[in-house]
């Protein structure tokens, strides 16, 4: 080492929780302003590489955003990692465009109505600088292709129009064109003036079409996937092979082929014989981040299965299961509305999921399918409200959750316009509460930052977090459970959270 440096090794341990920050909002509303329903956000997706940010609302418009604060920054790779510019850095978007993804339709076999609401967005890969996704409503996925597009601009027809209106001479671009209808010599009246008939209709000359500097951003539908669910689609995923992609309803996953629209497979149907023996349904699924063979999918009773699809065409047997089972003597009505999962996702690495059912966050290991290895408190202190929840339905509410890309936290939802962020790195007790607004510490709640684990299982090393929240805030308000953040996403390489209260779009960094 030159100059005397010596090499520190890091303290091992946790890392310190982190300090959010406010960075951004899209379509903030004032105070007392109606939301209209068509515009409530119902998806939010980041690009693999953050780059980009696509959200859809109930209307079934898509709104595409585009990042701008690593733009500037030209050279080489080499170069831009040498430059120390991270101090003040952070995730900054901006907005790129927005197309109608889908429409409200009507099934008249069913007499049903089918809404327009964006239930899932995925990226799929970009090719030659165009940007491919898929969005999909209750019952169809689209396959989009934005691509920006040099705007073609018709010249004018007359050159001059004054000038013609003097001498009836014409634009020398076109002279070339006359041609004599004999073939003969053009003497006579033909001097230096090229003009037919002589002093007569004001200059012409032919359209042409000029390619500007100007570019306009085109979203077209290259491909429908339809007809393939009786059932409402609840979610779509990629595979990592970049050719297919899974859609699941409550009963049926489908395999679909992009570039093929008419055919699906169908990998997994958990529909009985007799629909009245129907005790568990499909709530989400996902394929695996690296091994194209791999999904996982939730169920309705707190389950997640892990699929092989080289063991067999029909998936109906899985590879894995993994569930907790309840303590004895803690069943109640409400016991498995809610334990159903409502959101999965796979960390970056395909080694975690982690699931979202209404009380709780947890963290599996997929190695372990003896039981989680982290259980996060989300909504521990409604359970004495678990009756007015059933009541108003909010207890069927599907909150998303999802992980930091280096996988050492994870965030979810909640009533009052509030997100949690837990820290899921062995040893942390980082459990922080954010409101959606321009000031998210504004609610913060204090939360006791001991870690307790779990004696009933202690095999899974389970620790749980957050439990003791009250249900009234620092301030006094009690929640507000007609404003939920059901809605958000964790940037894929930095920490930085999009998230949707109501129509708009809020934007946090750390």
């Amino acid at each position: 080492m030159n100059g005397g440096d010596e090499v520190v090794a890091a303290p091992a341990g946790p890392p310190n929780p982190l300090d959010w920050k406010f960075s951004q909002v899209f379509g903030e509303r004032t105070a007392g302003e109606e939301v209209q329903e068509v515009d409530i956000i119902s998806a939010i997706e980041f690009y693999k590489s953050g780059d980009y940010l696509a959200t859809g609302d109930r209307g079934g418009r898509v709104v595409l955003f585009e990042r701008t604060d690593t733009k500037d920054h030209g050279g080489s790779r080499r170069d831009s990692e040498r430059m120390d510019y991270s101090i003040s850095r952070h995730p900054e978007f901006r907005y790129k465009t927005e197309f109608q993804s889908h429409e409200p339709e009507f099934d008249y076999l069913k007499s049903l109505e089918i809404e327009e609401k964006i239930n899932k967005i995925r990226w799929c890969q970009t090719s030659n600088g165009a940007l491919f996704l898929l969005s999909t409503n209750d019952k169809t996925v689209k396959f989009w292709k934005v691509q920006e597009k040099k705007v073609k601009k018709i010249s004018e027809m007359n050159v001059d129009p004054l000038k013609g209106k003097g001498n009836g001479s014409i634009a020398s671009s076109s002279s070339s064109a006359i041609h004599l209808a004999n073939g003969g010599s053009p003497e006579g009246y033909l001097s230096n003036d090229f003009s037919f008939p002589p002093g007569g209709i004001p200059s012409l000359r032919l359209p042409m079409v000029v390619s500007s500097q100007e570019t306009s951003l085109m979203a077209r539908c290259r491909r429908v996937y339809a007809h393939a669910h009786d059932y409402h689609i609840n979610s779509i995923s990629n595979n990592s092979d970049g050719e297919t992609f899974i859609s699941a309803d409550d009963l049926r996953i489908n395999l679909w082929n992009l570039e093929i629209s008419n055919q699906s497979f169908n990998i997994v149907d958990v529909k009985p014989a007799n629909m009245e023996d129907l005790t568990e349904v499909i709530t989400s699924a996902e394929f695996h981040p690296t091994h194209c063979n791999t999904l996982a999918y939730s169920s309705s009773k707190g389950s997640i299965r892990l699929v092989d699809l080289r063991q067999s065409a029909l998936c109906d047997s899985y590879a894995k299961l993994f569930e907790e089972q309840e303590a004895p003597g803690s069943r109640s009505f409400f016991t498995e509305i809610i334990a159903s999962i409502s959101d999965i996702k796979f960390g970056k690495d395909g080694r975690y999921i982690l699931s979202r059912d209404y009380m709780t966050l947890k963290l599996w290991d997929i190695n372990m399918d003896s039981g989680p290895v982290a259980t996060f408190q989300v909504h521990e202190y409604l359970r004495p409200k678990l009756c007015d929840l059933y009541e108003n339905d909010s207890i069927f509410d599907k909150f998303e959750c999802c992980l930091s890309g280096d996988g050492l936290r994870v965030a979810t939802g909640s009533y009052s316009n509030l997100f949690r962020v837990f820290g899921c790195a062995p040893g942390s007790a980082e459990a922080t509460t954010l409101e959606a607004s321009k000031n998210p510490m504004r609610r913060q709640v204090p939360t006791p930052s001991r870690p307790s684990r779990s004696l009933g299982n202690s095999i899974t090393r389970v620790v749980r977090r957050g439990a003791e929240t009250p249900g009234v805030d620092a301030n006094g308000n009690s929640f507000d459970f007609t404003t939920k953040l059901l809605h958000l996403a964790w940037h894929p390489t930095e920490n930085a959270i999009a998230c949707a209260a109501a129509n708009s779009l809020y934007m946090y960094y750390a």
